[in-house]
């Protein structure tokens, strides 16, 4: 707004990078002007000077508009020149020149190098499974589900962050155009983000590796000139929130809102299937674009500036794609329960309500086993809640699952074993189901070091009232094992004891392990009587 106001530029908010929170404190205009605040400080990267007439200056606020070297500004300030707001070079706003100076002086060779050391660190391969006890129509149904399946990939790439697409297309086009640029693109495809999963989330691009993008209308027009081209901005420190709050928002701001709001407002608040917007966003966004729109679902009375919207709204033109899809594809499966599982599946993405679709999917008895939607709440740092939609697409080991059977079977007899007060051990704990699967094809929540089972439904109603399902990935624990495990055993265990580390022990730990998830308290009684869950 103040850009707009000042000096005449309209710029969208994938434009302005936070980098960092500084405290102001100064005296100007002779003390009559005291300046004592905390000031958020944004970056704007365009690939060219803007002309100096496409600007229209607030008289009021701006003298003047001019281009200055960072390293000359930097000198002035230091100097405290008169003709500028005066800044701490040696405080907080100091750091504003070493990120722009460390960004520039990019070194290729070294840039390279680091890249291709994070690209080692992953093994590749291949898995491979058996599609010949599917039936031909199964094998029509798997077409339709794996095209479903890429739609999970475009939404959890918006997910992440909300310039996150549009630096997907970006490295993916220019990534034949030198060697750094195809590193990048390669380390970009396994993490789906800028931030490395292995480096706890620290960047290994910036702003300036990001999509160019042009804005005819940013400015009042100037002959010769096509318009503002900038980049696609996203912050070095890995939001917290993902894409799910707004970026400056905090848990304080969201539960003063929280507390102001129904329960059933409450309950669309805190969903696995909501996000938070701002209404001033809303507004702003619409004036700067010079649309009118109709925003009575977005102003309702309230002295707070945060409002939810469900999935099935946020993302409606991808789940109405992938929705399409599974209907087509559950039309054609063979087995009752993935028909019932793919139809639900495709009503639960534009309804917001996945239940039934959740009961379904631990009912699956099917050659082909499906797993499709949000689930996984991990992206969501700040509290949690907000799943991240996921796929997994694998052909059901019969003989794998026949074995494990044991273990979905007692979970009972785990419960009551647990080293735990009795109060605090359930009575009635479900049999599991556990199905292993080779798998044939994922996407979506699947960045980074690849899982080799999941425990789901996260919806502790459905866990109360159904329990769990688990999903072991055969060829993955496979490739784990080979890859990770032996190596590692090669180095630390002694010779004559190497012969005892073998797949079916690891395999067997990872069904232990995701045993763990569907026993011990869920729901609890807190201190104050107040009934909540673990996860919560």
């Amino acid at each position: 707004r103040e850009l707009q106001e000042e000096l005449g530029i309209n710029l969208p908010k994938d434009a302005f990078e936070f980098v960092f929170t500084f405290l102001q404190q100064n005296v100007i205009n002779d003390g009559k002007f005291i300046n004592n605040e905390f000031a958020d400080v944004y970056l704007v990267t365009t690939l060219n000077p803007i002309p100096l007439e496409a600007f229209t200056l607030q008289q009021t606020e701006v003298s003047a508009v001019k281009y200055i070297a960072y390293e000359e500004y930097k000198n002035l300030l230091a100097k405290d020149d008169p003709s500028f707001v005066p800044y701490d070079v040696n405080g907080g706003y100091g750091q504003l020149f070493n990120i722009i100076s460390q960004r520039y002086k990019e070194n290729t060779m070294e840039r390279s190098l680091t890249l291709q050391k994070q690209l080692r660190r992953y093994a590749h391969v291949s898995l491979n499974a058996e599609l010949a006890g599917l039936s031909d129509a199964d094998k029509e149904a798997l077409v339709l589900v794996i095209k479903a399946a890429t739609v999970m990939d475009e939404i959890f790439y918006l997910q992440v962050w909300y310039s996150n697409p549009v630096l997907r297309d970006w490295l993916k086009e220019h990534a034949d155009a030198s060697e750094l640029d195809k590193l990048k693109w390669m380390y970009y495809l396994i993490n789906k983000s800028p931030w490395s999963s292995l480096d706890e989330n620290e960047a290994f691009l910036t702003t300036a590796d990001s999509a160019v993008k042009l804005l005819p209308d940013a400015t009042k027009p100037v002959n010769g000139w096509k318009g503002l081209e900038y980049k696609a901005s996203f912050p070095l420190p890995k939001p917290p929130g993902a894409n799910f709050y707004p970026p400056d928002m905090d848990k304080m701001e969201f539960e003063l809102w929280k507390s102001s709001l129904t329960e059933k407002q409450q309950e669309d608040a805190t969903s696995f299937f909501t996000v938070i917007k701002r209404r001033s966003e809303f507004n702003l966004d619409s004036s700067l674009s010079g649309h009118i729109v109709d925003a009575t679902n977005h102003s309702v009375g309230s002295i707070y500036d945060l409002y939810s919207v469900p999935y099935s709204e946020e993302y409606n033109s991808y789940l109405t794609r992938a929705s399409e899809l599974l209907h087509k594809a559950g039309d054609m499966a063979s087995s009752p329960s993935l028909k019932r599982l793919l139809h639900s599946k495709a009503d639960a993405f534009l309804s917001n309500n996945y239940y039934d679709s959740d009961i379904a999917w631990i009912e699956l008895d099917s050659e082909l086993d499906v797993t499709i939607g949000p689930y996984e709440t991990y992206e969501d740092a700040i509290f949690g809640y907000k799943a991240t939609f996921e796929a997994f697409i694998g052909i059901r080991d019969d003989k794998a699952t026949a074995q494990v059977k044991l273990f979905g079977d007692n979970l009972q007899v785990l419960e009551q074993n647990l080293p735990m007060d009795n109060a605090y051990k359930s009575k009635d704990v479900i049999a599991a189901p556990i199905r292993v699967i080779q798998l044939i094809y994922n996407s979506g929540d699947v960045k980074g070091p690849q899982t080799v089972a999941f425990n789901l439904p996260n919806d502790e109603r459905i866990v109360k009232d159904r329990g769990t399902s688990m999903v072991m990935l055969k060829n993955v624990s496979e490739a784990k094992f080979k890859n990770i495990l032996r190596p590692i055993a090669d180095v630390c265990i002694r010779k004559e004891q190497q012969e005892l580390v073998d797949f079916d022990s690891f395999f067997t730990h990872n069904i232990c392990h995701e045993c763990c998830h569907g026993i011990g308290p869920h729901s609890i009684t807190l201190p104050d009587g107040r009934q909540s869950t673990v996860r919560l």
